[in-house]
């Protein structure tokens, strides 16, 4: 099996995982950077290539090795430091473009799996509640991640049918969350009071960082190829998760949240990515049925499980203990009721 993006959470985790997998023979895990120590120990008896997925090169280390699955990591979420649009793009885009054209050309290849994310389902006031994977975007996303990973999963569709024989996956993660990656979005969660849109009420579906790199290690030994949403159970509203972390909820109106907040709110705003805001304010649901009865994969955690967890590794202080606001609520409801009650 390869693996890319192996000096990365994702890749260098599945590579681990799956070099201690026993039905697995051998594990290449390839990236340009070198593994950190710490990461390189984890990996075990993975063997460390280092190679650029965007050079026809690496078509020596796919059919060299005899590869019969292909695992695809390495995708950005936002430019690289020091880098810009045209970069993210390059690595993310040209780099699968190069990957998957070598898959196809590779007579060994029989499985790839491609990570991607339902940042492609967009955010509008038009969406289901729930996407299921024949569904596309109500409205065109407009975040480069998304654009990217639209063309990306282009690309896989389009090597698939040209290889049949390939069972082609791929796995539209909810946003991934846990307290080794408490440091994405936790800027959002940073402040002791945390805006929000005014008069809208975002329903979040996410998946704990366990259950992602879970899940792509079981794709590459019992996928049968297809697009599957994958999400933890369950929702979590906006407010909900803000009093979880024990902040204060701050509504503003929509067009501050998104435009003029960047200046007014300052890190805060400014630190998203294209597609956050429209998520903050929509949210997105998915239809998970497929991940179970196609692929047989069910996540460990739960929505409320994983932001939990991840509030637990961001080592955030509360302003309040959310105990405190949870029961002032219940006991503010048992008055009202009461007073309904007398009054009939």
């Amino acid at each position: 099996m390869l693996v890319t993006g192996a000096s990365r959470f994702f890749g260098g985790n599945v590579a681990a995982r799956l070099a201690a997998e026993p039905g697995v023979e051998r594990v290449i895990a390839v990236d340009t950077v070198t593994p950190s120590r710490e990461l390189r120990r984890k990996m075990g008896s993975a063997e460390f290539v280092r190679a650029d997925i965007r050079n026809p090169l690496i078509r020596k280390v796919v059919e060299g090795n005899e590869v019969d699955t292909v695992v695809h990591a390495a995708v950005l979420t936002r430019p690289p430091a020091g880098g810009g649009r045209a970069v993210m793009k390059d690595l993310n885009v040209i780099g699968a473009m190069q990957l998957l054209a070598v898959c196809q050309k590779a007579p060994k290849v029989r499985r790839v799996v491609v990570r991607s994310s339902s940042a492609v389902y967009g955010c509008s006031a038009k969406d289901p509640a729930k996407f299921t994977e024949e569904m596309g975007a109500r409205t065109p996303p407009a975040g480069w991640f998304a654009r990217d990973m639209i063309d990306i999963e282009a690309l896989v569709r389009g090597m698939a049918r040209r290889r049949p024989d390939i069972s082609a996956s791929i796995l539209r993660f909810a946003p991934i969350v846990g307290p080794r990656l408490a440091d994405r979005g936790v800027q959002y969660l940073r402040s002791p009071v945390t805006p929000t849109v005014l008069g809208r009420e975002a329903r979040l579906q996410i998946l704990h960082e366990e259950d992602a790199v879970a899940v792509l290690v079981h794709a590459a030994q019992h996928a049968h190829g297809g697009t599957v949403n994958i999400a933890g159970d369950g929702a979590l509203a906006m407010s909900q998760a803000i009093r979880r972390a024990g902040r204060i909820v701050a509504p503003v109106p929509f067009f501050v949240f998104r435009t003029v907040g960047r200046s007014l709110m300052g890190p805060i705003i400014r630190g998203f990515s294209g597609e956050q805001p429209d998520y903050f304010y929509f949210g997105c649901g998915l239809d998970t049925t497929r991940m179970r009865t196609e692929l047989g994969f069910t996540p460990r955690w739960t929505t409320v499980q994983a932001f939990d967890d991840f509030i637990a590794g961001a080592a955030l202080r509360p302003v309040f203990d959310p105990a405190w606001i949870d029961a002032a609520e219940h006991k503010l409801l048992g008055l009202i009721g009461a007073g309904t009650g007398a009054r009939t």
